[in-house]
């Protein structure tokens, strides 16, 4: 028998989408985009823009991700610099899977057109 609590079909499957939304890509073996690994792991020194413009990024004097020096950097130095830290900056290679990496990495040449 079934059950029913008498919402129509029209109330639950929207709340039903929306909340399948809402569920991380990785729980269904999507990747993780660069830009959302970036925002979640990079982005509190290094600004949502690259630019180093937090206070971090002002304590450290970080470089401007979109700059020329950064990227003329070649990707495997980039993915180098993430996997391994610099400076004060912390190794990632143990959170971050060599694809989340190159996600990243991608990102980061995004982030130089946007500027």
């Amino acid at each position: 028998m079934i059950f029913s609590i008498g919402l129509s079909k029209k109330l639950v499957l929207p709340a039903v989408a929306s909340m399948a939304l809402a569920v991380s890509p990785a729980l269904f073996g999507q990747a993780e985009t660069g830009e959302a690994i970036y925002k979640r792991n990079c982005a509190g020194c290094h600004g949502p823009d690259g630019s180093g413009q937090t206070a971090m990024g002002r304590t450290f004097k970080l470089g401007d991700l979109r700059s020329a020096e950064i990227q003329k950097m070649t990707d495997a130095q980039l993915a180098g610099t993430i996997a391994k830290g610099k400076g004060r900056m912390p190794a990632y290679e143990k959170r971050l899977s060599p694809e989340q990496i190159q996600s990243v990495v991608g990102y980061l040449r995004e982030l130089a057109k946007k500027k």
